[in-house]
């Protein structure tokens, strides 16, 4: 999970890339919990197709939906590359598989490789960008990147200020480091 939220995240010079900002942490969090396990949604048959809008209808829930395609990809991946795991291959052998899923041209036996990479890509998208209280966006350093204040009390000054950087820094639901009292 974390060499494909690499991917999906490169990182650069300034900025950590998925794996190192914690989008997989986030990740591994969401599908251990009530998300993972659809606490709270209908899961019982018949399962029809619905509109795009409507979602899936699955008795398995996401945890589930995650550990068969990872596993299914894990499959593919050791077939066409001589056993070696998606972990283990050049950036751009990975590049070609994640285009591959994409494109639906790669199948994955006994899931659907084109909608899981794109829960993955949404996942790991929210794990970049939430609130580090979740396990991603480790340091803030999605909200550094793109000037987002983070949960601070009041910037109503700042509300019509557009195109200026915002002089503090961001601010968890936890606080910042630098405020926790000293023992």
């Amino acid at each position: 999970m974390e060499a494909i939220a690499d991917r999906i995240i490169p990182p650069d010079p300034q900025t950590p890339g998925g794996k190192d900002s914690g989008s997989a942490v986030f990740v591994d969090r969401q599908l251990a919990g009530p998300y993972g396990r659809q606490d709270g949604l209908y899961t019982r048959p018949p399962f029809q197709p619905g509109a795009k809008n409507q979602g899936r209808q699955s008795a398995a829930g996401p945890a589930e939906q995650y550990r068969k395609s990872l596993a299914a990809l894990d499959r593919a991946v050791g077939s066409k590359y001589s056993g070696k795991s998606f972990a283990e291959l050049s950036d751009d052998d990975k590049d070609a598989i994640l285009k591959g899923l994409e494109s639906g041209d790669l199948k994955l036996e006994g899931a659907d490789g084109k909608a899981f990479l794109e829960q993955v890509v949404k996942d790991v998208q929210m794990g970049f960008l939430a609130d580090p209280i979740y396990g991603g966006n480790r340091d803030m350093v999605a909200w550094k990147m793109i000037g987002y204040p983070g949960a601070r009390y009041n910037y109503l000054d700042w509300i019509d200020r557009h195109n200026e950087r915002f002089p503090l820094p961001p601010v968890s639901i936890s606080g910042r480091a630098e405020w926790t009292p000293k023992r």
